[in-house]
């Protein structure tokens, strides 16, 4: 099916009759009018909507032109790309166990790929893209991964990180698949079941408020509260004094 109007004008016959057969197609192969994921720039596949409003959406927004492979609208499966079936490394490793390794997560920490197999076969296919033309050393997928760690470890803001990204999107050759801000970072992982949770802990870093600690008010090892202290002096009950 042609995909070339998703690039036209919004205001041309081209985008016009693009849209409106991109929602003749998904009605037909999802056979529902009322629960459709929206792929506007804003929605990017996330939330469902009626054709209406997808329409309005697609219209006013436009259309996540990364989203190549519509298989949330009624593409098969089968239909994707050999990269988006196949997940193993050429050394034998799949992706997501490298992901899983380098962030310190288990397979667990993935949720459930069953659910939703077309978003990550999507992700998996787009992150085996060479991080720029000749590269062969990192992935998009494995470049992303590696700046992440340093923004998790070194408590990067999000501000920040997006700053950096850029400033690498900038150093590295043209063509190169960096994403250009924490949002298109987040999409990527959030599709691959990545997420974080926080955490409270001992300002000295004796302790994480979690498991036999989880209900303590006091670090076990220093005796320091749990809890910051105001201005006046005075516990805020509630209210952490570290956060990890």
């Amino acid at each position: 099916m042609d995909k070339s109007w998703m690039h036209s004008d919004r205001r041309s016959k081209a985008y016009e009759f693009g849209v409106e057969a991109f929602l003749n197609f998904a009605v037909e192969n999802l056979l529902t009018t009322t629960h459709i994921r929206c792929p506007c720039v804003k929605c990017v596949n996330l939330k469902l909507f009626g054709v209406g409003i997808i329409r309005d959406h697609v219209y006013f927004n436009g259309i996540d032109q990364s989203y190549k492979n519509w298989t949330f609208h009624g593409v098969p499966w089968e239909a994707t790309t050999n990269a988006s079936r196949n997940v193993e490394e050429d050394d034998g490793h799949s992706r997501c166990s490298f992901v899983s390794e380098e962030i310190d997560m288990d397979d667990n920490d993935f949720g459930d790929f069953g659910s939703d197999p077309y978003e990550f076969a999507n992700v998996i296919g787009d992150g085996d893209q060479p991080v720029y033309p000749g590269c062969r050393k990192y992935t998009k997928l494995s470049a992303l991964v590696k700046l992440y760690n340093l923004k998790a470890k070194h408590g990067m803001s999000d501000v920040c990180f997006t700053e950096l990204l850029i400033l690498q999107g900038d150093l590295l050759p043209e063509g190169n698949t960096i994403p250009t801000s924490m949002y298109e970072a987040k999409k990527t992982l959030c599709a691959l079941g990545l997420s974080y949770e926080k955490m409270h802990a001992c300002p000295n870093d004796c302790i994480l408020y979690r498991k036999e600690y989880e209900d303590s008010t006091n670090c076990p090892t220093c005796r320091i509260s749990r809890w910051k202290e105001g201005k006046d002096s005075i516990l805020k009950e509630g209210v952490p004094s570290k956060v990890v």
